[in-house]
């Protein structure tokens, strides 16, 4: 783990909190982060939590309440004002809400080019994207260019290039939103089974509370103006299992995010 402190000193290392209950050590710790541009009002102010090795947590809430710069400080783009954090040595991949593909280059070649960012060797890239495509089910589209993509299909290509990264940490910025209700299904259930084949941890920002328990093991609720975390739900296997326990936890989650909404509109 890599530590940065920023004006107050962590409360307490990575080191030193327990592992959860399947024994998974603390891959990202937030203590009483804080985050202001300028003189203005802060977006974030005291947000706490841990999330563990291998763990996907939704990030969840309301548009405009610091789910983004959140990443951004978690990622390195950005520092916090106030607080710690800790995140993985190795660092952390992105995902955006835009594919940003390299329109001129393949989905092999999109995903080449971050190998090579890493150094990788010429006959180990085209191997290892080869993999990459095979996993999110795209071993037919290699030679494809973006324009001759559909949207779920740019997105997949857009998590293999995360992927190719090799980092163990993977951060999601609403990476769905655009798509249509179909095609966002069809990317949760390969989401889930990549999530699960390659172990990454995964946070995964959404305003979407269907989208939310669907995807995360856990949910963190962030409050608006400023953002902190101000509730969780554990999403259990029967809550992905049956369809009226995965109802009653959107419904309370929904509920709860409106109170935050009034409360701060």
């Amino acid at each position: 783990m890599t530590e940065l402190l920023t004006a107050e000193p962590a409360i307490e290392s990575a080191s030193a909190l327990e592992a959860d209950d399947g024994g998974r050590a603390p891959a990202v710790v937030l203590e009483n982060l804080g985050k202001r541009f300028g003189d203005g009002a802060p977006v974030l102010e005291n947000v706490n939590a841990v999330i563990h090795q291998g763990e996907f947590v939704a990030l969840l809430g309301a548009s405009g309440c610091g789910k983004s710069t959140l990443l951004n400080i978690i990622s390195g783009l950005d520092v916090p004002t106030s607080g710690a954090l800790e995140v993985p040595a190795d660092g952390a991949a992105f995902m955006f809400q835009d594919s940003s593909l390299f329109p001129w280059l393949s989905a092999r070649g999109n995903i080449e080019l971050a190998l090579k960012l890493r150094g990788v060797g010429r006959v180990e890239r085209k191997l290892r994207a080869t993999e990459l495509l095979e996993l999110v089910n795209l071993g037919q589209a290699a030679a494809k260019r973006p324009h001759e993509l559909s949207g779920g299909m740019r997105q997949r290509v857009a998590l293999a290039r995360a992927l190719a990264q090799e980092r163990p940490l993977l951060l999601m910025d609403e990476p769905f939103a655009a798509l249509d209700a179909i095609t966002r299904d069809l990317l949760h259930n390969e989401l889930e089974r990549v999530w699960r084949e390659t172990g990454r941890t995964i946070i995964f920002v959404t305003h979407n509370v269907r989208e939310a328990v669907r995807l995360g093991q856990r949910v963190l609720l962030l409050s608006s103006k400023p953002g902190r975390v101000v509730a969780e739900w554990d999403v259990s296997e029967e809550h992905r299992t049956n369809a009226g326990a995965a109802g009653k936890l959107t419904g309370d989650i929904t509920d709860r995010l409106r109170e935050e909404i009034r409360r701060h509109a």
